[in-house]
């Protein structure tokens, strides 16, 4: 124990710790330095009940729910998010999605895990969102998956890699209207035929690594309950909200 905290001592004078999105010297690994830190747009206060997003106002209650998700019902019960994407927080979703920062992914699951806390029910499962296997091969990793077993960790819960499968390799959802989205994801998603004993009876916690439109989530939800899940809740690490403002922050290029 002696010889490794030498060694980590030494690493860090060679090797000193850096801020995960400017390199500035911060205090501990995979941190954000204060500048950065005030410019990711994390979620706190009254937030929307579906999605995690923040709302206007101080004084939201349990079941109050921003505009999308109202007009647009959600099947799952309840969700929750870590920040808006925007600014650094779209930065961040971008570099551990297309950037190869899998070092993005231990930080981002506790950001998760805090906000996730009041979701959580005794003997709940999480899984993640799935890739099909030709992208995941392409991509090399399922964000999603570095993310829920993150989570799974820190909240000191099951966690489940293979819980769903994606039934076809569906096309990239970037630039597609609510409609398209949805219509793309219907039944893209299924249980893995080895794990659907795991799902009956239980709450699920469905992981993605950002909500858009909410098809992804959705097309998952609805597989769970399809296979007897008791209820399923869903975290991400960010909310895509168009036009987003986020008082104090940057929230950087509209979505």
């Amino acid at each position: 124990m002696r010889v490794a905290r030498v060694l980590q001592t030494g690493l860090r004078l060679v090797y000193p710790p850096g801020c995960l999105t400017c390199n500035a010297l911060v205090e501990t690994d995979q941190g954000l330095c204060g500048r950065c830190w005030r410019e990711t747009p994390f979620v706190g206060g009254s937030i929307c009940d579906a999605c995690g997003v923040p709302l206007v106002g101080d004084f939201a209650t349990c079941e109050d729910r921003c505009d999308d998700c109202l007009s647009m019902p959600r099947p799952w019960r309840s969700g929750r998010t870590a920040m808006v994407y925007g600014g650094n927080g779209r930065r961040i979703v971008l570099g551990l999605k297309h950037g190869d920062r899998m070092d993005f992914a231990t930080p981002a699951a506790k950001w998760m895990a805090r906000v996730a806390g009041d979701l959580v029910r005794p003997g709940m499962l999480i899984a993640p969102v799935p890739l099909h296997w030709r992208r995941r091969v392409k991509r090399r990793y399922n964000q999603s998956l570095l993310l829920g077993r993150g989570a799974a960790r820190a909240l000191e819960l099951q966690f489940c890699p293979d819980l769903l499968l994606r039934r076809h390799q569906t096309p990239v959802l970037d630039g597609k209207g609510r409609a398209e989205r949805f219509a793309t994801l219907d039944s893209a998603l299924t249980i893995h035929p080895r794990r659907a004993a795991m799902v009956k009876g239980r709450a699920i916690l469905l992981v993605d690594d950002v909500m858009t439109s909410g098809a992804t989530l959705s097309a998952g939800t609805e597989a769970l309950l399809r296979a007897g899940a008791a209820s399923v809740c869903v975290l991400t690490l960010a909310r895509a909200v168009k036009d987003a403002t986020f008082p104090g922050k940057d929230t950087g290029d509209p979505i």
